[in-house]
Order: structure tokens, then sequence, then C-alpha cells
């Protein structure tokens, strides 16, 4: 299945555990769907459909500690592609907005940086994956590893999944990838300095979603209000 035609544009949410990107999401979506209605498409990896959520349930159970790191990446392409096929694409060429909660880097900085397959070859897996998909604009929400983790422990008891729980290292070995890619993207990825108040960060992703695509957010409203 060929990309085609895609008029719309794919927004990705992207950080370190307990960056609090899932919460800024949610908080953008309220502010943005009485604007947007069905023009706004939100999702998230691994997952967004039936076949991809059931893979995200393997990839994360906890029960799961005998999985091998090049098994993780491919579990995770494979939930990608399908999410692509059945999720997103259709969205695109629709002339939507799609915000997605992870997208391609979170595999780079996961299972490339952290499980140390190598960040160059999970990118050429995913390329064949996605075929060349790449978000118009990503939000790096960025946050020291200790905050995060942290704020996993007080918040996210009920929902510790098994990359939560890995080693110290594996995370600054993560977010030292993600600060990799931003430097390499910068007219791409953005970053938000996570480690403020939620309200504070979830104002500056508003700004920069408003300023980067400005033919789905006007802005009238809000200079008058």
């Amino acid at each position: 299945m060929g990309l085609g035609m895609l008029t719309g544009k794919l927004v990705t949410f992207e950080g370190p555990d307990g960056a609090g990107k899932t919460s800024a999401l949610n908080a953008i979506v309220t502010d943005l769907q009485a604007q947007l209605g069905d023009r706004l498409v939100v999702t998230r990896e691994p997952g967004g459909n039936q076949i991809s959520e059931a893979i995200r349930q393997i990839i994360l159970d906890r029960k799961n500690t005998m999985m091998d790191d090049r098994t993780e990446a491919l579990l995770y392409a494979a939930a990608r592609r399908q999410h692509i096929v059945e999720t997103i694409l259709p969205a695109l060429k629709q002339d939507k907005l799609v915000l997605c909660d992870r997208y391609i880097d979170s595999s780079i900085a996961y299972q490339g940086a952290g499980r140390g397959i190598g960040e160059q070859a999970v990118y050429d897996m995913n390329q064949f994956a996605t075929e060349g998909l790449t978000p118009d604009l990503t939000l790096y929400f960025d946050v020291d590893a200790e905050v995060g983790l942290q704020r996993i422990q007080t918040h996210r008891q009920d929902e510790i999944n098994r990359l939560d729980v890995e080693a110290l290292s594996f995370h600054h070995k993560v977010q030292a990838a993600y600060l990799k890619l931003l430097a390499q993207y910068p007219d791409r990825i953005k970053r938000l300095d996570a480690s403020q108040p939620l309200e504070q960060v979830v104002t500056q992703a508003l700004q920069v979603l408003t300023t980067t695509l400005p033919q789905y957010l006007a802005t009238e409203g809000k200079s008058n209000a």
C-alpha cells in the first residue's frame, strides 16, 4: 500500500518516561476538539487499532521478561505498520490533523539506544515498516530521567510497564538519544521543557502547534479573548 496523496498533517508527541507528554496531549486535545471536530484524530503507539493494541499488550506485559531485544523492536515496527495502514494514512488522505503519542523516534531512542541494538538499524527497520512516512512536526517533552522515573513512581503505580522498570542507565541512554535526534532534525523536532508545571508545558505546546499549523488552528478568537 503506497502512501499516495497526503493532505493532512502528522504531529507526534515524544519524550522519556514520566515527561508528561500524554497528560499534555490530553489537555491539548480538549483545547483543539471544539475547533477541529472530526478533522482531529488522536492516537497512540503502539496501538491505535485492534491489531496494534494487541501487539502493545504483548510488548508492555511485565511478565514477558524473556523477550529478546530485537523481537521487541520488530513488534514495535509491526504494530506501527498496521497503525499507519489502518489509522494514520486514511486520516492524512482526508486532510485531517493526526496527533500521535509516540512514533519512530521512540523506537530509535528506546530500542536503538536503550537496548543497544543500534539507532541506524532501528531507523532502517522502520523505514521498511513506514514506507518513509515522517511526521510533519514532533513535540519533544524533555525531562531528566531521575525526574521522570520519580513521577512514575508517584503517579502511575497501577500503569507501570516493562520499560518503566528498566535501570536508570537505560533511561539515560534514551534521553541522550532523543537529544541527538533533536540536534539532527531541528526543523521537525521542537523541544519543550517538561520539568515545568503541566499548564505551562501545554501553553507552549499549543503555541508551537498554532505557529506551525495555522491552516488547522485559528488564532483570531484567542487574540480577542
